[in-house]
């Protein structure tokens, strides 16, 4: 009696089993391959997220695909253990309000090379868990870094590596980044700022900053004062056109005076003719002077030019809200 007893229980496990194996692979969707609780799905000319998803899924990658919008129909039903999401590269354009709602445990999303015009400050929940955030290349155009400033500062409590490189920004909304106080993380790279000003980086947390490949010609004083009094700030600053003229003075002494600069030694000038691609620490003060000629004066020019572009920019954003002239005209002093 007790071997069929047992003999029963085992049937009945197997049983279990099998059922939980078939329910598992049902719910795997025709164009996706699933293994254990990953889910990929990329570049199959989907034109909306797949269904049914499993329900103990923790990562799903939609990378390559055409999917325009991001609605409440995208996750319909919650997804407790996705931690990680993937829509990479698929024409994503509209990220609509309480998208992620049902992904209370989402801690990576990757948004990058996408055409983003529209992500509602509601797309997320308010006690959302996302840490990292991927927003290279994802811009539909520069006009449009008002769409993130909004998010960045009433939407991401936990973020801490955030990346925006690659979206030819040429200004930052002031406060841009003041909601963002666990920040240790953030990549500008290879865009075309001209300026860094001293209230965009308010965050005391801030460990890694990548500027690299910018337009960006001197550092200004309260620029430089601000990073100095961040705690184990690392900046990467190479492949900007640097002007080593005399308004250069005051960065070469604080890149001498600082090694949180990782790729001080890569530092060249980009003008004068006679200075281009010298070493910034390897200049002389009396290589500096306030050279004022024809390519001096055609440089200014573009960069005003550039810099009044990134302002009408911002302006069409904030249209309805205060537009702070005063960052033109410091720009001038």
């Amino acid at each position: 009696m007790s071997k069929q007893r047992n003999m029963c229980n085992l049937t009945l496990c197997v049983l279990l089993f099998l059922t939980c194996s078939c329910s598992s692979l049902s719910s795997c969707p025709a164009q996706c391959l699933c293994e254990t609780t990953v889910v990929n799905c990329v570049s199959q000319n989907l034109r909306s997220i797949p269904q049914p998803l499993p329900e103990n899924i923790t990562e799903l990658n939609i990378s390559g695909n055409d999917i325009s919008n991001l609605n409440n129909e995208s996750f319909p039903r919650p997804l407790e253990h996705l931690t990680h999401l993937y829509v990479s590269g698929s024409q994503v354009e509209e990220l609509d309000s309480m998208v992620f709602k049902n992904l209370p445990s989402l801690r990576l999303l990757d948004l990058s090379n996408n055409r983003i015009s529209q992500f509602s400050v509601e797309a997320l929940p308010r006690d959302n868990k996302i840490e990292a955030l991927n927003l290279s290349k994802s811009l539909y155009n520069h006009s449009y870094i008002g769409v993130f400033a909004d998010l960045f500062k009433h939407s991401l409590p936990k973020v801490s590596h955030l990346d925006l490189s690659s979206n030819d920004l040429v200004l930052l909304p002031e406060g841009m980044f003041t909601g963002l106080s666990d920040l240790t993380v953030l990549d500008l790279r290879n865009n075309s700022l001209v300026t860094i000003r001293n209230d965009t980086l308010c965050n005391q947390a801030l460990k890694e900053l990548d500027l690299r490949d910018n337009a960006l010609k001197v550092l200004p004083n309260v620029t430089l004062e601000k990073f100095s009094s961040i705690p184990d700030l690392r900046v990467r600053l190479a492949g900007n056109p640097w002007r080593c003229d005399c308004n250069i003075e005051d960065m070469l002494v604080w890149l001498e005076r600082h090694q949180f600069v990782v790729d001080r030694l890569n530092l060249t000038c980009s003008g004068p003719a006679e200075l281009k691609n010298f070493p910034l620490l390897h200049l002389e003060q009396s290589q500096l002077s306030c050279w004022s000629n024809a390519g001096d004066a055609m440089d200014r020019a573009l960069e005003r030019s550039t810099l009044f572009s990134g302002m009408f920019r911002l302006y069409y954003h904030y249209k309805r809200q205060t537009f702070y002239m005063y960052i033109i005209l410091s720009f001038f002093q």
